[in-house]
């Protein structure tokens, strides 16, 4: 009886600090950004090439078109395996900045509707999902766009001709070169396609993860099975991974060209922004041109959002009890 009481008491004492205002307010930002920087760990590869893929044949209506395996190839073919990593530093700063704030967001935004759909005794509907997601997305995006911004630049640097290379080192040296050589306010380019990429990512993501999750739940699938609940949330992943990928591409596509411009010998951006941006791919590329890299962008967006969202589940629940 005595052994036991030490540890009911750490157990109250881990409860307390995690019902502590601060710290319950603060845990969904930190268990979703901690969630996010594990997935795109893993993820990387996958983005690195996605956005190779965008940046293929530029301008040109009759490029070739070369497949996530001929680009994979060529990089390990020129012995560069690192470079399927190059821009990690800034895709785990943006995942600290990003998936911290549209995560934590969205967890608050929801909370507060859960309260109200209590107190009315109803359930929360999905115009309050989407519009949880929406603000989620929107917000966070803002604040990521300059780590954003230098993973473009990361990326894409190793296309360029060698005496053109600015060889960041780090997302720091990126960040502080890009503000010294092109003004702080360059840090922001692409903040409207990138804005409307994460509304439009969080939407097809965190919207229909929740409804997805909820309606399997209420029509009873996976019930009986063991880990019926990881079952629900990995089926609802998917569903989710497509929407996001659907709703997000065109998006990202616009974003990853603008923000990857630099001035040409004539001292002029490609592009004016981001309609100019659009309207110029259409007519020299073509429609379908904002879809390539799809089934690439998918397989990038679907497993980074089932880890992310699996994460932070099994963070959550650490947080909640205090132990493994």
């Amino acid at each position: 009886m005595s052994a036991s009481a030490p540890t009911r008491s750490a157990a109250r004492s881990r409860s307390d600090f995690h019902r502590h205002p601060a710290i319950a307010a603060a845990l969904p930002f930190i268990n979703g950004g901690a969630a996010g920087m594990i997935a795109t760990s893993i993820i990387q590869p996958v983005d690195m090439v996605k956005v190779r893929l965008q940046l293929a044949g530029e301008g040109l209506s009759a490029a070739a078109k070369p497949s996530p395996i001929t680009i994979t190839k060529d990089i390990i073919a020129q012995g560069r395996v690192l470079d399927l990593y190059s821009g990690l530093s800034a895709g785990l700063l943006r995942q600290a900045v990003y998936t911290t704030a549209r995560m934590g967001f969205f967890s608050t935004f929801m909370s507060n509707f859960q309260a109200k759909a209590h107190a009315e005794k109803r359930s929360v509907t999905f115009a309050e999902r989407a519009g949880a997601s929406l603000a989620a997305g929107g917000l966070g995006a803002i604040l990521g766009n300059p780590c954003d911004l230098a993973l473009i630049r990361m990326q894409s640097d190793g296309l360029r001709p060698l005496a053109e290379r600015k060889n960041y080192t780090s997302v720091v040296n990126a960040l502080a070169r890009i503000s010294r050589e092109e003004g702080i306010m360059a840090l922001w380019n692409g903040c409207i396609p990138t804005v409307a990429r994460a509304m439009a990512l969080n939407f097809g993501q965190l919207a229909f993860y929740s409804e997805s999750k909820a309606q399997l739940a209420k029509i009873g699938i996976f019930e009986g099975y063991p880990g019926q609940e990881a079952l629900r949330n990995l089926g609802a992943s998917a569903v989710a991974g497509f929407f996001a990928s659907f709703f997000s591409l065109p998006f990202d596509f616009v974003k990853t060209r603008l923000q990857k411009q630099t001035k040409g010998p004539d001292g002029k951006l490609p592009y004016r922004g981001t309609l100019h941006c659009a309207m110029k791919v259409a007519k020299e590329e073509g429609l379908l041109r904002f879809y390539r890299g799809f089934g690439t962008y998918y397989v990038r967006i679907a497993p980074h959002a089932m880890l992310t969202v699996l994460f932070a589940d099994w963070f959550l629940q650490l947080t909640k009890t205090g132990s493994v």
